[in-house]
């Protein structure tokens, strides 16, 4: 295990060409090493003032010769005013792998080691900055994919969502201490009824919470993006359908059934929710190896979809193979797009029942702004919406924990039975809470959050 007062360094910035990179250095020793290698007319690093930046070189501390490294740039915070709340030097040298990669090599051999994944904002939630919310929104921030998502985290890393997760945490804990209170009363002091702002209070809490994790399924959507997988019998328009949705040519259209034999994704986005579209192979029986498996892989794909488009050939008449793929998908996921609208019609949109419909023809992209539209309303997503902070699956789990530990409180409340299983409950389902903030954690709950950063930050 890595020691905590360690002086760490890491390369901030993507590698690559670029120009300028950043190595980022935190630790007490961290001035002290730019002494070691920043040379500036100005004086050493370590007599400047925090929020000062000096031009210089880097020497290097191996060269016999005295040579330099590169010329740099050396911004100075001074603890506790940085990221980490400890002492941080960041050299800026010139972009590319060498450069970046020499001056790193520099500031470990002058006593750093290099980074763990995550560390800087590990110590910046250890030091105190941020919460454990927060740090997760920066890693958030940082894989963003979309201008929704990157809105969403910087919400929560201003502390939004942890302000919300602190009231409760706080109103749980101040009702717990009452129904404590109350257990050192006699029997003759102690009321018959329970004070009616105990089963209040804890009614808002459970009603916030509800409400918090009623945002997981946005949350979820912003975060990792939706899969969308569009199936169908064969020859229906499912490769057309795709391209038209996605704006280009991107699977091979044919008039030949059978056509699309493996899966081909593309990713899209969709009111700012980044969207795995996926085109399968058509579902019928059939006695070709190859074929057969595709038809395998598309039922696979069904089973995990967070939306099914259901491609119907509106040209053709109606046979079973309409119905093949109705048994286990939910209706509320799933819209069936009535395909081929130029041609005359054997089916129409009100034989569709109990499913959203969409009519369309998607070789000519006619209906696609449409089907687009009943997209995002299945999918619960509005870019129209303002943003606000959304819990993780982390957070889901906890917050259902605490819940359950509410709603034996809340049972205890309601019989006037046992107070001191009722103060259990409400000081268990405020530490979930705390684990939530990092008001109590654990190594390994650490080593979880901050696995997904990069070395950098």
């Amino acid at each position: 295990m890595n020691s905590s007062e360690d002086t760490i360094a890491a390369i901030a910035t993507p590698p690559g060409q670029a120009g300028i990179a950043v190595v980022r250095i935190s630790g007490p020793d961290a001035l002290n090493i730019g002494d070691k290698l920043f040379k500036a007319r100005s004086g050493p690093v370590s007599a400047c003032a925090g929020g000062s930046f000096l031009y210089g070189h880097l020497a290097d501390p191996a060269g016999k010769d005295g040579g330099d490294l590169d010329e740099a740039i050396a911004l100075i915070y001074r603890a506790p005013h940085s990221y980490t709340r400890e002492d941080v030097l960041e050299l800026q040298c010139h972009g590319g792998r060498q450069s970046a990669g020499r001056t790193l090599r520099a500031v470990l051999q002058c006593g750093a080691r290099i980074a763990d994944p995550g560390e800087f904002t590990r110590r910046a939630f250890l030091n105190g900055r941020i919460d454990l919310v927060q740090a997760e929104a920066v890693a958030d921030l940082i894989s963003a994919r979309t201008e929704r998502a990157a809105r969403v985290a910087v919400e929560q890393l201003e502390g939004r969502l942890s302000s919300s997760l602190a009231d409760v945490y706080d109103v749980l804990l101040s009702l717990a201490a009452d129904v404590e209170g109350s257990l050192d009363l006699d029997d003759d002091e102690m009321e018959r009824e329970l004070p009616a702002d105990w089963a209040q209070r804890l009614e808002v809490v459970r009603g916030n919470l509800q409400a918090l994790l009623s945002t997981w399924g946005e949350g979820h959507l912003v975060r990792d993006g939706a899969l969308v997988v569009i199936c169908g019998r064969p020859n229906t328009g499912k490769s057309s359908l795709m391209n038209a949705l996605l704006g280009k040519p991107r699977a091979i259209v044919a008039p030949e059934p059978g056509t699309t034999r493996d899966t081909i994704e593309e990713e899209m986005i969709l009111e700012g929710i980044p969207v795995r579209l996926v085109d399968t192979a058509g579902v019928r029986k059939t006695d070709s190896a190859i074929e057969g498996e595709g038809v395998r892989r598309a039922l696979d794909l069904l089973a995990k979809a967070d939306l099914v488009l259901h491609v119907v050939d509106t040209s053709v008449p109606a046979d079973t193979s309409y119905t093949c793929l109705d048994e286990g998908l939910s209706k509320t996921r799933r819209i069936a797009v009535l395909n081929k609208s130029d041609l005359p019609q054997h089916i129409a949109a009100e034989a569709v029942v109990n499913v959203s419909t969409v009519t369309c023809c998607a070789l000519k992209g006619d209906g696609v702004e449409s089907l687009r539209k009943e997209m995002a309303m299945c999918l619960g997503v509005s870019e129209n919406r303002e943003p606000h902070a959304v819990i993780s699956e982390r957070h889901r789990q906890l917050v259902e924990k605490a819940l359950v530990e509410l709603g034996l409180a809340a049972g205890s409340f309601d019989g006037n039975q046992d107070l001191v299983l009722s103060a259990i409950h409400l000081k268990a389902a405020a530490e979930e809470i705390g684990k939530i903030l990092g008001r109590s954690y654990t190594d390994d709950v650490l080593d979880s959050v901050f696995s997904r950063f990069c070395v950098g930050k």
